[in-house]
């Protein structure tokens, strides 16, 4: 799997922010990313954003972009009802990552293990091309180090320890740990829940994420064109 390294994120309270552009809006975001050479957008059922992602690529190459998008199901039947209805949704027939949403206990790798087994077999059948995690809490977050299931993690990771999982270096460690068995390991958080409160903080998780060498790629809620074209300056 190949990506930019940076992403465009539609989960922003929730979701709240991005929503709040209206479908016009995000798609002149969307739009203005992928002029600047973005091809990474990460979205979720919980975002409800889905079908403003639709609009928005609409015309756009489907070789052109890298969408990555997030079940909440504890259920088989409902994950595998998820697929097919996340596939209508976003109109494509191929989704590149789909992740678990929001593990929260160490012993996930069992809990989930019918569920996993969905979507498996929807790798196998070409209805996504990854799958794997997102965690929200260390137990699952050392679970999913100790876990060979995952291709992909999605991990909250900045220098300030904002809105993470644990202090930053312990996160750190762990994605090394999944960086080294070849896991593609994505963050998430990198400029917390707020912006934080200036550009030389800004700066100063770019060059924390990026200098770790074990984040393949991350994704920030944008919610201008002027915040975008900022992080493109600093990184």
């Amino acid at each position: 799997l190949k990506t930019t390294v940076l992403g465009i994120g539609t989960g922003t309270v929730g979701g709240s922010q991005q929503r709040a552009l209206g479908t016009e809006g995000f798609t002149r975001l969307a739009r203005h990313a992928l002029d600047r050479g973005i091809r990474y957008i990460d979205t979720a059922d919980m975002y409800h954003m889905h079908t403003f992602v639709q609009i928005a690529l609409q015309g756009v190459p489907r070789d052109k972009y890298f969408i990555q998008t997030k079940t909440l199901a504890r259920d088989p039947v409902v994950a595998k009802a998820d697929v097919e209805r996340f596939r209508q949704e976003l109109g494509v027939e191929t989704i590149d990552l789909l992740l678990m949403h929001c593990m929260q206990t160490r012993s996930w790798p069992s809990e989930m293990r019918r569920v996993m087994d969905v979507l498996d077999e929807a790798k196998r059948k070409g209805r996504v091309r990854a799958v794997g995690i997102s965690s929200h809490g260390w137990d699952p977050l050392v679970a999913s180090a100790e876990s060979d299931w995952p291709d992909v993690q999605l991990a909250r990771i900045n220098p300030f320890g904002d809105h993470m999982d644990a202090e930053s270096d312990k996160v750190a460690e762990q994605l090394r740990k999944m960086h080294a068995k070849g896991r593609g390991v994505l963050g998430m958080k990198i400029y917390g829940e707020s912006g934080f409160d200036s550009r030389e903080k800004r700066l100063q998780s770019l060059k924390y994420v990026l200098g770790l060498g074990c984040v393949d790629a991350f994704t920030i809620g944008f919610t201008s064109i002027q915040q975008l074209d900022e992080t493109l300056d600093l990184i």
